[in-house]
């Protein structure tokens, strides 16, 4: 999953986007109302953090924008504040929940994982594909009936091919939705995913679930291969 958080508290914002990525998540971070409701805009993202104090331009109004632009991205706002009245505000401008610092991490996570269930109702708790069933809620993979042992990457590239299953998936966009925006590095990157998902989910079931579309991308077959 590709998460926007935007937090002037560096630090706070660094840990908290440092755990995230290590559960799996993609984490990009804005530091000013403005900057945020720009990465918003364009970078397609699962789910917002949102801290409601910021420069330039606050939570509740970078909110707001995003939900009068038609952008339905589930939003968790988080506020130093501890008041009905606030949660009342953030709620009223188009928030999905709302956590007040501090906060604990696992806590987070919860609630991350429960807003964006429920901000996406087409999506099914656990996708099949055949004997092939990939769980995000759990963030588990099992092939016929067997737990697949996957990294935290290789099950977000797993995720990601499920939620488009029967569609040409492009590098460039798992690329784009698995790693972070600042990642620079060499595109290939992905093929050795692939590689290792190969190897696990259906080498030894004799199964050929993820296709090369050659000069277009991945697909994982919908009946699982």
């Amino acid at each position: 999953m590709r998460l926007l958080m935007v937090e002037d508290e560096q630090r706070l914002a660094q840990m908290v986007a440092a755990g995230l990525t290590a559960e799996g998540y993609a984490v990009d971070l804005a530091h000013d109302g403005r900057t945020g409701l720009s990465m918003a805009r364009t970078g397609g993202y699962d789910a917002i953090i949102l801290d409601i104090m910021l420069p330039g331009m606050n939570g509740y109004q970078v909110c707001a924008t995003l939900r009068e632009e038609g952008i339905a991205s589930p939003i968790l706002m988080l506020t130093a504040k501890d008041g009905e009245y606030d949660e009342a505000e953030g709620l009223d401008t188009g928030a999905d929940d709302f956590l007040t610092k501090p906060f604990s991490f696992v806590v987070l996570q919860a609630r991350l994982r429960a807003m964006m269930r429920r901000g996406g109702s087409a999506a099914p708790t656990v996708w099949r594909f055949g004997d092939l069933t990939v769980d995000p809620a759990t963030r588990s993979c099992r092939r016929a009936g067997a737990p697949v042992d996957l990294t935290s990457k290789e099950f977000s590239v797993l995720e990601y091919l499920a939620s488009r299953a029967g569609e040409v998936v492009s590098k460039t966009e798992i690329l784009h939705h698995v790693w972070d925006f600042a990642y620079d590095g060499d595109v290939n990157i992905v093929e050795v995913y692939i590689s290792n998902l190969r190897r696990k989910i259906d080498s030894p079931y004799g199964k050929t679930s993820i296709a090369t579309v050659r000069g277009a991308g991945y697909r994982l077959a919908a009946n699982g291969g």
